[in-house]
């Protein structure tokens, strides 16, 4: 599996010695042997290397990775130049454009948001191809609560988007308060319509990290097609 080599690795560095995660080694070791997994292991690890720990400003927290060829890099929500944008992003996009007038991109990768600080985090990192939620329960979440622990102690505003039950099941652990927690349902097209459009995260997240004296997230995502065409 793929190596964490930034100020992360000091963060989770303890989670990496305890019997949970050395059975959660052996069995991601083995499937990667034995089935198609996805992401691929290099980009495993993709959210931390992209989003050091000392320039988290945003989470954004997922479930398991896309299960489908050529989706799943590493990054919740976001997938490779060339993918189609799948229907959760679409409703995400939707709700940028509503709340603070960003266009529709051409693509759905998502990495522009991460070099800013947005941690796109699945609570599971890995998965079977075509089997949904066939990792859970193996330890994953153990890990990534390791990952929200340590950004709860981080002593400066971060804004938390927990989209859907699985994620709001995380908020207990969030305790900062210095720290926004913002809740909505899940963006997937069962789930959008109660409450997801018309929730204004985004423009809820800027103001915060604004009237904090930081930077706010530049949510436009550039067309990756126009941009090749002018190169």
């Amino acid at each position: 599996m793929a190596q964490i080599a930034n100020d992360w690795l000091p963060a989770v560095n303890a989670e990496f010695r305890k019997p949970y995660y050395r059975d959660l080694y052996a069995f991601v070791k083995q499937e990667y042997a034995t089935k198609v997994v996805y992401p691929p292991a290099e980009d495993l690890f993709n959210a931390l290397h992209l989003t050091p720990l000392s320039k988290v400003k945003v989470v954004i927290l997922g479930q398991d990775p896309y299960h489908n060829v050529g989706q799943a890099h590493g990054l919740s929500f976001s997938v490779p130049p060339g993918q189609e944008i799948p229907p959760s992003l679409v409703n995400i996009y939707r709700e940028l454009h509503d709340d603070i007038g960003c266009r529709m991109p051409d693509n759905g990768y998502l990495v522009k948001w991460a070099e800013q600080g947005v941690l796109l985090l699945n609570t599971v990192l890995t998965v079977r191809a075509h089997q949904a939620g066939s990792h859970q329960g193996k330890g994953w979440e153990q890990f990534t609560g390791a990952i929200l622990q340590a950004v709860n102690e981080q002593d400066r505003p971060i804004v938390y988007m927990l989209w859907g039950s699985q994620a709001q099941s995380r908020a207990p652990m969030l305790t900062n308060p210095d720290h926004l927690i913002l809740r909505a349902p899940h963006p997937s097209p069962l789930s959008a319509y109660r409450g997801f459009f018309g929730c204004r995260h985004f423009s809820q997240c800027n103001a915060f990290l604004e009237e904090h004296g930081e930077q706010p997230i530049d949510w436009q995502i550039e067309d990756i097609h126009t941009a090749s065409l002018q190169n």
